[in-house]
């Protein structure tokens, strides 16, 4: 097993953004940056969890303002297949499943956009970050330290994430990490929520590039302020990140979830979360 790649952020009270999953979605990264001028969070206190490159139509532009931005991003599995030229997203959609055949189309568009020197800046990105903020120490992660692409919902069981708490507990506790961890900040799944267990903080920022399956078309993303958690809308142009991917011909049905934000397909979510 290749050993984890961990980097230390920071140590500060003030407040921390976090977002996941800008999906090749220019325009949402933009008005993500965008809110973050406002709020007056400077690029080192604003974190990526990760998948960058996914469904929309702009992988290239995407990169480009992100590295612009120059705010911390860790390696999401998107990044981690395309560094590699790989075939597949490695996603974690069951085989055969619509998520999984729907993934092929933009996958290949994004995969094909991208150059040498986009991969190698994917290639380089740290597996996991930390930092401190007032009294917590904080891992910020993309699915889960045991499996990168392992979708950890609102509603998975609790031992689900005392597996991944564990082995946090094994792994970087010490050491590398700056102390004991106390707070899991993770994306992959597009939802945010927060949860507490085991002595230890589960929040999970959501998605910028894609509405959480609520009908809606803003996304989502996190503040950490004061020991609390805040989950805010972002509402942006998401007609012109429809249109772009239309005219990318990217017309599968995730150009249609961000005009009504209804995911194409419900079949990687549990039962409970299915609006279907």
């Amino acid at each position: 097993m290749a050993a984890i790649r961990v980097k230390h952020l920071f140590d500060s009270p003030e407040p921390v953004l976090v977002f996941g999953g800008p999906y090749s979605n220019l325009q949402a990264t933009q008005a993500m940056r965008a809110v973050a001028t406002q709020l007056g969070i400077p690029a080192d206190r604003c974190i990526c969890t990760g998948d960058v490159v996914a469904y929309c139509a702009n992988p290239v532009e995407t990169v480009r303002e992100i590295r612009d931005w120059g705010c911390a991003v860790l390696a999401g599995n998107c990044e981690k297949q395309l560094a590699e030229e790989a075939d597949d997203c490695g996603c974690g959609f069951g085989s055969g499943t619509t998520c999984d055949r729907l993934s092929a189309s933009w996958y290949a568009f994004a995969s094909a956009a991208l150059d040498a020197e986009a991969r190698t800046w994917m290639r380089e990105l740290p597996d996991v970050l930390t930092f401190g903020h007032g009294s917590e120490r904080v891992l910020a992660l993309h699915g889960g330290l045991t499996d990168i692409s392992r979708f950890l919902w609102p509603t998975s069981p609790n031992a689900a994430f005392s597996e991944e708490l564990s082995a946090v507990r094994r792994q970087l506790q010490q050491g590398q990490s700056g102390g004991r961890i106390t707070q899991v900040v993770a994306g992959h799944c597009g939802m945010v929520f927060d949860r507490n267990m085991d002595g230890m903080r589960w929040s999970n920022a959501g998605a910028i590039g894609m509405p959480p399956n609520d009908g809606t078309p803003a996304t989502r993303y996190m503040i950490l302020e004061g020991g609390n958690v805040s989950f805010n809308r972002l509402n942006y142009d998401h007609n012109a990140a429809a249109q772009a991917m239309e005219t990318a011909g990217l017309t599968q049905g995730y150009h249609l979830a961000l005009r009504n934000g209804d995911w194409p397909s419900e079949d990687v979510l549990p039962a409970e979360l299915r609006r279907q």
